[in-house]
């Protein structure tokens, strides 16, 4: 089977032409902070077209960084991002534009469903997976379907469980979720509230992101470490949640993050043996096989699942 997939997340969208396992073509680009879909679709649709050229494809498959029903292809609510995006019909506008069916997932569970199907994942039908980058991403399959429940809401919101009931604002609305103690978007405040910020080498970045963060952590930066380490422990108590949660067998952990997966999976395997309720054993902890890649492959087994 031969589809292609779109990976639109909160700072970039990657468009792929994917065949079975594998992604055979691909473009990325950055979204602006303030476009809104409308103005993203175009773009989309002239990569596609592209990816396109002499290829028999089945349907494009459409992985969006918000709540979304995937029985009618809609999008239900955006927290602050593409917030234009609920009132367009994407079934319509894949027909017109590109003459092909649309199917529609939330970002992260397509990223497990592809992790499930070709990556880490692999032979596990219970599994939970928790993405770190902009924002905090979560999906969980059980019996091997993935999660959905009735408002579509059910194991996709894991960046949205309170780590801090006395923490920051949200941009969902809540105090101290996950995302608001320990994500890409929120990472420049948490650093300049640290009382070591002014005198330490984070303040002479030009933009403060994780990688600068990590990169100044393995170099000593004491504030740099101490940020660093509370921002692991505060992922490592939402996969205890997510497992308490969903009782997966396997929790992966995915997401632009993973380049200093040897300075976070140690700490959160141990934070979860040390504190995850399994006395039937333990939940195997591993980084996610197909890096920015498993939404795009993901799409392949959601056309396969939509056809049984």
């Amino acid at each position: 089977m031969t589809v292609l997939a779109v990976d639109l997340g909160g700072s970039h969208v990657s468009c792929a032409l994917v065949a079975d396992t594998r992604v055979l073509k691909c473009e990325s680009m950055p979204i602006g902070d303030r476009e809104g879909l409308r103005t993203v679709l175009p773009k989309i649709e002239a990569s596609l077209h592209k990816l396109l050229q002499n290829v028999d494809c089945r349907g494009i498959g459409f992985g969006f960084c918000g709540l979304v029903d995937p029985v009618q292809s809609r999008v239900l609510s955006t927290n602050g991002k593409y917030d234009d995006a609920c009132d367009i019909d994407l079934n319509a506008w894949a027909l017109r534009s590109l003459g092909l069916p649309l199917r529609l997932e939330n970002d992260a569970r397509l990223a497990l469903l592809g992790e499930c199907f070709a990556g880490a994942a692999r032979g596990f039908s219970d599994a939970v997976m928790i993405t770190l980058g902009t924002g905090v991403g979560g999906a969980a399959m059980i019996g091997g379907e993935l999660l959905h429940g009735k408002h579509f809401q059910a194991g996709c919101l894991g960046g949205h469980f309170v780590a801090n009931r006395h923490g920051r604002a949200c941009t969902c609305g809540n105090v101290g979720c996950i995302e608001a103690e320990a994500s890409g978007w929120s990472l420049p405040l948490i650093c300049r509230e640290h009382s070591a910020f002014p005198t330490s080498a984070l303040a002479a970045l030009p933009k403060i992101t994780f990688e600068g963060l990590f990169r100044l952590a393995a170099k000593g930066d004491q504030c740099a470490i101490n940020i660093r380490d509370e921002c692991i422990d505060t992922w490592a108590a939402g996969c205890v949640t997510m497992i308490h949660a969903y009782d997966p067998e396997i929790l992966i952990v995915g997401g632009g993050l993973m380049k200093s997966a040897d300075q976070i999976l140690p700490r959160v395997q141990a934070h979860i043996e040390k504190h995850a309720w399994t006395p039937w054993g333990k939940v195997k902890v591993r980084p996610a096989e197909l890096s920015d890649t498993a939404s795009l492959i993901g799409a392949i087994p959601l056309f396969e699942r939509a056809s049984r």
